[in-house]
């Protein structure tokens, strides 16, 4: 179950996607100031754009606020008005969409657009940036920023594995899986669950393990 924020004024268009989106936590809003106000509080997994929002707001004038409030998170633009060389635009440089879908939407094209955003987008892309930068400088297990790429790795696969499951983690399993400690997997759920990437019920004790090896 992934965190998706949809922008979107029309309130049919929201119907379909709760439809095409069942099974993960959705949150609506209707135009791009108000979800500027919900990045602010809480980083989704995924950002589903319509262009013409409420209050005549447009969705595409955004995507630059979007990417400097949360540079991680992939963007979905939906559109019906914007020309091709529009689309292009928008989905160009480090600001740009991720992907651009015409209306109406085919609601296949969108779920397979949305799980190939959540699996290889977003951080996933990160961790793949980073691995390169660090094979390009040579850097080595030992070092602090190699450490730190690789809890962010290991985190994002207990996403991919966890998201989506009622059951609670197993800690121990994952601590083998990974050749960590149990402590270094608590923390690991611990960080996950406070940026809002897997809801806390999956372990409710996450507030009162100790985050410290």
């Amino acid at each position: 179950m992934a965190s998706i924020l949809i922008i979107e004024d029309d309130p049919k268009q929201l119907g379909l996607y709760a439809k095409a989106l069942r099974g993960h936590r959705l949150t609506c809003v209707t135009t791009g100031t108000e979800a500027l106000r919900v990045l602010g509080e809480t980083k989704p997994d995924l950002i589903v754009l319509d262009n013409v929002l409420e209050a005549g707001e447009r969705g595409v004038e955004f995507l630059a606020r979007f990417k400097t409030a949360a540079a991680h998170v992939p963007v979905i633009l939906v559109s019906g008005t914007l020309g091709l060389r529009e689309q292009l635009a928008a989905m160009q440089g480090p600001r740009g969409a991720h992907f651009n879908l015409e209306k109406p939407v085919d609601l296949d094209e969108l779920e397979t657009t949305v799980e190939t955003a959540l699996t290889e987008c977003g951080i996933g892309e990160t961790v793949a940036s980073l691995q390169s930068l660090e094979r390009a400088e040579k850097i080595e297990t030992s070092e602090p920023d190699r450490r730190f790429t690789e809890r962010l790795a290991r985190q994002y696969e207990m996403i991919k594995r966890l998201r989506g499951r009622a059951e609670r983690p197993n800690i121990s399993s994952l601590a083998r899986d990974f050749n960590v400690s149990r402590k270094t997997i608590i923390r690991d759920l611990q960080d996950i669950i406070r940026r809002g990437q897997l809801p806390g019920e999956i372990y409710p004790e996450w507030q009162l393990e100790p985050a410290e090896e």
